[in-house]
């Protein structure tokens, strides 16, 4: 395909960008003592950009043969004639970066392509199943796998040339518990860009479901926590939500320049001393992150790019555009969903750097404070304010846990938190790759980091 893409840029009078897509997403799911939901879908087609009198015109067509990809070349550039005269601000360049040439395969594609149908089903099913018989006080079990496989094939008429694969698989368990009226609910999920053996590297899929299930049973008998400015430990996974919500987004060029928190302060101290916050499109520290990929949409190689070093600001997350306006080197960071979506500037796998610490010891040092663990939802806004559900929560009194807590959320301005962090641990975790990051369309990321331990608000019920 790449061929001919290559074929298809040349002796055009424009900046043309060529991106070839091939997706394919497989998905299944089991609750009640049977498959209640599968699904199979193809995507596949060419997005075309043009930069034109100073502004993109952007096509796009399911077809691959020359006509059509021609007439969509035509299409983006008439857009952008169009459109021209009425953009203020003309574009006047595109930084130039580390442009991809070659080929890269992913890992785990071909073990993932020879399992077959049956044994998917038979992954949800039977561990849907077994964790139904765990207590006579689940209400529920719900299992689902999922997987999609991409093939991107990328040229630019100054000079990408680049094709490549990967997959990316999910797994997910909920359980909900009932007593005496309450209900409760424990769920785990891992995704990765990888094989079978990679998902379930950390755990199998019968102990997902024992934590699950053990998660919703405990949430039975625990207490809700009182509420205020408290001493709070951080787990990987969300650590994770907070640097990808609060911090991540904030760092976004096309975000600063709309005036998010971090507009002006390159160089300035906005964390401890201990934070460093990278995002990267490789899997730092060990394999399968979930937004791994090797090259981003617009056939820059995807660099590891520091955002905070030391507690002091290095850098936002660029495309070409912004990387041009900002005097830099785009990051890598330009991610389209679809063929017939347009690159926005987006993160890969986002974290926060081990430090020399660790879990028992913040324990052990934390005389009144909350260890909150396992990320549920939340919201953050651009200027770095936050607030998160933890799915439990425990109680640490004189050094020591002393009880599980529900119904717990975490609070506070991001640069805040993070300038108050006092312990990181040497322990690294990437949590969230069964996660989709939202900015007007979807992206596969991944984040996480060490145990934490800092000062932030906490919600609950007041004494």
């Amino acid at each position: 395909m790449k061929e001919l893409l290559q074929d298809m840029i040349q002796n055009q009078e424009d900046f043309v960008e060529l991106r070839w897509h091939n997706k394919e997403s497989r998905s299944f799911y089991a609750q009640n003592g049977r498959i209640e939901n599968t699904s199979v879908k193809k995507r596949s087609g060419v997005g075309v950009r043009v930069l034109c009198d100073g502004t993109w015109g952007f096509a796009f067509t399911s077809e691959t043969e020359k006509a059509s990809i021609q007439n969509a070349i035509a299409n983006a550039r008439k857009s952008a004639k169009s459109s021209g005269s009425f953009r203020k601000d003309k574009i006047q360049s595109l930084a130039k970066g580390n442009f991809a040439v070659g080929n890269f395969v992913g890992k785990g594609i071909d073990e993932l392509k020879n399992k077959t149908v049956e044994e998917k089903i038979d992954l949800v099913l039977s561990n849907q199943l077994k964790t139904s018989k765990h207590s006579s006080l689940l209400q529920s079990v719900g299992v689902g796998y999922s997987e999609i496989f991409e093939e991107k094939a990328i040229v630019t008429t100054d000079g990408v040339d680049v094709q490549y694969s990967l997959v990316r698989p999910e797994f997910r368990i909920s359980a909900t518990a009932s007593k005496d009226g309450n209900l409760e609910t424990g769920s785990e999920s891992i995704g990765v860009t990888g094989g079978w053996d990679c998902l379930f590297r950390d755990k199998s899929a019968t102990e997902l479901g024992e934590s699950a299930s053990k998660t919703a049973l405990d949430l039975l008998d625990s207490q809700f926590p009182e509420g205020g400015k408290t001493t709070v430990i951080l787990s990987p996974s969300i650590v994770g939500l907070l640097v990808h919500e609060a911090i991540g987004h904030t760092v976004e060029a096309d975000f600063v320049l709309s005036g998010s928190v971090a507009k002006g302060k390159i160089g300035q101290k906005v964390a401890s001393p201990l934070v460093t916050l990278s995002d990267s499109g490789n899997s730092e520290f060990y394999e399968g992150a979930g937004g791994s990929l090797p090259v981003d949409d617009e056939g820059i190689l995807t660099e590891n790019t520091t955002i905070i070093e030391n507690g002091i600001l290095k850098s936002y997350l660029h495309n070409r555009e912004t990387a041009a306006i900002f005097g830099v080197k785009p990051t890598g960071s330009a991610r389209a969903w679809e063929y017939s979506d347009q690159p926005l500037i987006r993160m890969r796998n986002t974290y926060l750097h081990p430090g020399d610490s660790n879990l028992e010891e913040m324990i052990a040092s934390t005389q009144d404070g909350y260890y909150l663990e396992g990320a549920r939802n939340g919201q953050a806004d651009s200027t770095g304010e936050f607030m998160f559900a933890a799915q439990k929560a425990y109680r640490i009194e004189n050094g020591k846990i002393t009880k599980l807590l529900k119904g717990v959320t975490v609070s506070g301005l991001a640069f805040d938190v993070l300038n108050q962090v006092d312990m990181v641990s040497k322990e690294f975790k990437w949590d969230l790759g069964s996660g989709y990051c939202g900015k007007g369309q979807p992206a596969k990321v991944d984040a996480g980091g060490p145990y934490v331990r800092t000062k932030a608000m906490l919600g609950g019920v007041k004494s």
